[in-house]
């Protein structure tokens, strides 16, 4: 009985020691990837990004006609003051503050329907590349790929980076996929 209660112990610890020996031989395999680099230098990515700064560039030049039109009926208030009758003065002042609440409108919609196209394009371009990262993972054998955009990785090995291979394979499903039709401005 003293027998086994000394060597009870030894033979759990000596499973212990084999079952973590091997446990420790067993390798993670992780990748990185880095997806805003993966969205910029994608061709959708690109094509998104392009979209983006048309409409804010339309949005700017229609801003800046409305300031434009606001300060010629300014001006105008401003030179006409001592000629113009009172009712005038207010009719234009009137028509100032139309005009500024019609801006003010204009570039509070407008932003918000940009950031609505921007979420949509990211969010539909990070579902497409999601699934090719998880076929890449499967593929691979991978399993653990970390965000290096959004996980606070520090710093990591550029062999373990697929970022390349996700673009290239993301691309290609879009060259082999239907054209799908242009999102409205």
């Amino acid at each position: 009985m003293d027998r086994i209660r000394k060597t009870a112990p030894l033979v759990i610890l000596f499973i212990l020691v084999v079952a973590g020996a091997s446990y420790a031989q067993q390798v993670t395999k992780i990748a990185i990837v880095n997806s805003q680099k993966a969205f910029e230098t994608s061709l959708e990515g690109k094509r998104a990004l392009t979209q983006l700064q048309d409409k804010d560039t339309k949005i700017k030049a229609d801003i800046q006609k409305m300031d434009d039109s606001i300060r010629l009926l300014e001006n105008r208030m401003n030179t006409g003051r001592l000629t113009m009758t009172n009712e005038a003065l207010i009719a234009l002042q009137a028509d100032i503050d139309k005009k500024t609440t019609d801006r003010k409108r204009y570039e509070e919609d407008a932003t918000r329907d940009a950031q609505q196209l921007s979420a949509n394009l990211i969010q539909k371009i990070r579902v497409e590349m999601v699934s090719i990262i998880e076929a890449l993972a499967k593929e691979k054998g991978l399993e653990l790929v970390l965000d290096t955009a959004t996980s606070g990785v520090v710093t990591a090995s550029p062999t373990i980076d697929i970022t390349d291979e996700v673009v290239k394979r993301y691309d290609a499903s879009k060259v082999t996929a239907p054209a799908t039709p242009p999102v409205k401005k």
